[in-house]
């Protein structure tokens, strides 16, 4: 399929509510960091909390991309 024709297909409604859906993630991932590093978890384990927090949000992101083009990775 064409690259233009599945860009014409994605309306400015739904870029909003992804870049809104990004956004609100990316406060709550930022939260959720900055808990880890107030709580003061010892090293090895806080290194394993931040490669899962990563993951979580590398996830989230491909899905909020792919579910523009009408694919998503999770159905939530």
């Amino acid at each position: 399929m064409n690259p233009i024709a599945i860009l014409a297909a994605i309306s400015g409604e739904q870029v909003l509510y992804a870049i809104i859906w990004l956004i609100v993630a990316g406060l709550v991932f930022w939260v959720i960091q900055w808990a880890i590093n107030q709580i003061g978890i010892p090293e090895p384990f806080n290194k394993i909390v931040r490669v899962i927090l990563v993951l979580l949000v590398a996830i989230v992101c491909i899905n909020v991309l792919l579910s523009l083009a009408g694919h998503p990775l999770i159905k939530w």
